[in-house]
């Protein structure tokens, strides 16, 4: 055991905190983008094709039916499923709807912290943090974070980690 790591074990376990609620709205509205995207290409090609494949016409009913499907199930569920939580110790996130991630950074491997928003993200006031560490794994990535609540917990990591003697390998 490194002289700098605490005697407490860490332990993969469900994070404390969910991310914020409009993360639902944000992840519907960025699937409806495509979506809507590959319901247009579908329906022009069966409306401008003279013999329309049959087959074109059974992917463009099954858009239909599987697109709002998957906007009204998966941002509920990914809601249910993404969490985080930061610790004196580590960060803990648990994400994925289809597959789920769970993974766990001791702070002292804590190498950046960054946050990060895209425009739909600005428009829905939510920011995403990446943790990135001295691990293959790669780095950490909570999403759907209120913006305030962003900021704070970049500070608090960015404190944290401070205080932590390693060097972060």
């Amino acid at each position: 055991m490194n002289a700098h790591t605490p005697n407490t074990a860490l332990r993969l376990r469900p994070p404390a905190h969910r991310v914020s609620r409009r993360a639902i709205g944000y992840w519907t509205v960025t699937a409806s983008i495509l979506w809507i995207i590959l319901f247009g290409v579908q329906t022009l090609i069966v409306v401008t094709s003279d013999d329309a494949p049959s087959f074109l016409t059974v992917t463009l009913v099954l858009s239909c039916v599987l697109g709002p499907l998957h906007l009204i199930v998966m941002p509920q569920w990914r809601y249910r499923v993404h969490r985080w939580e930061v610790t004196g110790e580590a960060v803990y996130t648990q994400a994925g709807w289809l597959k789920q991630e769970w993974r766990i950074a001791p702070v002292s491997r804590i190498q950046t912290v960054d946050i990060e928003r895209d425009p739909f993200e600005q428009l829905f006031g939510l920011a995403k943090i990446t943790v990135t560490t001295a691990s293959a794994a790669g780095p950490l990535r909570i999403a759907g974070l209120a913006h305030d609540r962003a900021l704070a917990l970049a500070d608090e990591l960015t404190k944290t980690t401070q205080a932590v003697r390693g060097d972060a390998t």
